[in-house]
């Protein structure tokens, strides 16, 4: 079974119809599902994406999308206990040439611990790590 990582910003792309990645989120979304991933997520993601939309007076928005994360049988959140964030905290200090979040930094952990190379993502900061952005940037 394929295993991806899902990152804050697709998740919002994907939810937001003004956001600049809307489309290409979703058309790409909806190619995807059909194969039937299985998503790996953090809580840091999770509280991300649950501020993002708190912050802009979509509770109710925000409510959905967390408690559908954290009831999906497709996705596999990783909650960060104190190993996992001091793992994240000690690559984020050791990056020191790079603008990554300590979000980033721990999910890059994540993605290191279960071997998983693609993310839903439209960071750049994945590609500096190593791993590979979906969707690829198409021309145009």
């Amino acid at each position: 079974m394929k295993k991806l990582f899902i990152d804050t910003g697709f998740l919002i792309a994907i939810e937001t119809s003004d956001d600049q990645y809307h489309q290409s989120a979703q058309k790409y979304w909806q190619d995807l599902i059909q194969s039937k991933p299985h998503f790996i997520a953090t809580s840091y993601i999770l509280d991300e994406v649950v501020t993002f939309f708190n912050s802009r007076n979509r509770h109710s928005k925000a409510v959905e999308i967390g408690s559908c994360l954290l009831n999906s049988p497709s996705v596999n959140m990783i909650h960060i206990d104190k190993a996992l964030f001091y793992e994240g905290w000690h690559y984020f200090k050791n990056h020191s040439d790079k603008k990554y979040s300590l979000t980033d930094c721990i999910s890059f952990v994540i993605m290191n611990k279960f071997n998983i190379w693609q993310a839903l993502t439209f960071d750049k900061h994945f590609e500096q790590a190593g791993f590979e952005k979906l969707p690829e940037r198409t021309s145009k």
